[in-house]
């Protein structure tokens, strides 16, 4: 009975598995998955980081001011646009592959300075197996779980970096519009989302 205890766990660690829903979708399933993907993430950056500070001179992680609303506002918007909508829309984790790849990449450019020795290479590493934690995580009919914990996941190490004086950290943008932007927009985008999924669900049903 102990070997088959965490048959679906082991199954879902597989990397042949990583395209495909998750066996389970319990919150606490969901969870265990959350922390095994950012858990490989923490590796990927850790060893990342000493290769590069061997083979780019003077290299640093970049730090950039940031404020709440707007790692908040990450979750719902990232998680939308890269992974939610082209799911619902295409039907298909092999698009999300595509759409999330650009995703990763793009946090290579968090960065105030575009040059190699301050291009955010240990935060492009990190992100790389959190883009199949979202991928499965909406296939298995659960993006609000990717959406949650990954404001929440940013809310946290915002709250690190802001508590240990490592970035500049503030409440809201300095322009009021811009932080009513960043609200209308992700609600915006939640919403498109569910209409989105409800439509899936209609044309499935029928094809049914």
């Amino acid at each position: 009975m102990e070997a088959g205890r965490f048959a679906d766990e082991r199954a879902d660690f597989n990397p042949r598995t990583w395209l495909t829903k998750y066996r389970r979708n319990s919150v606490g399933y969901l969870t265990k998955m959350l922390f095994f993907y950012h858990g490989l993430g923490i590796g990927l950056l850790l060893a990342g980081t000493v290769v590069l500070e061997q083979v780019v001179p003077d290299y640093e992680e970049p730090e950039i001011p940031r404020t709440l609303i707007s790692v908040l506002a990450a979750g719902p918007i990232e998680e939308t646009v890269f992974f939610g909508i082209p799911f619902y829309v295409f039907n298909s984790s092999h698009a999300v592959i595509v759409t999330g790849a650009v995703w990763a990449l793009l946090h290579i450019f968090n960065t105030p300075n575009v040059e190699l020795a301050s291009l955010a290479f240990g935060n492009w590493l990190f992100v790389i197996p959190s883009l199949f934690f979202s991928l499965r995580t909406w296939a298995s009919g659960k993006g609000w779980f990717a959406v949650a914990t990954h404001s929440a996941w940013n809310a946290v190490f915002f709250a690190a970096g802001c508590g240990a004086g490592e970035i500049s950290c503030s409440a809201l943008e300095p322009d009021a519009l811009a932080n009513v932007a960043v609200a209308a927009l992700s609600g915006a985008l939640l919403a498109g989302t569910y209409v989105l999924y409800r439509w899936r669900r209609k044309r499935s049903s029928r094809i049914q």
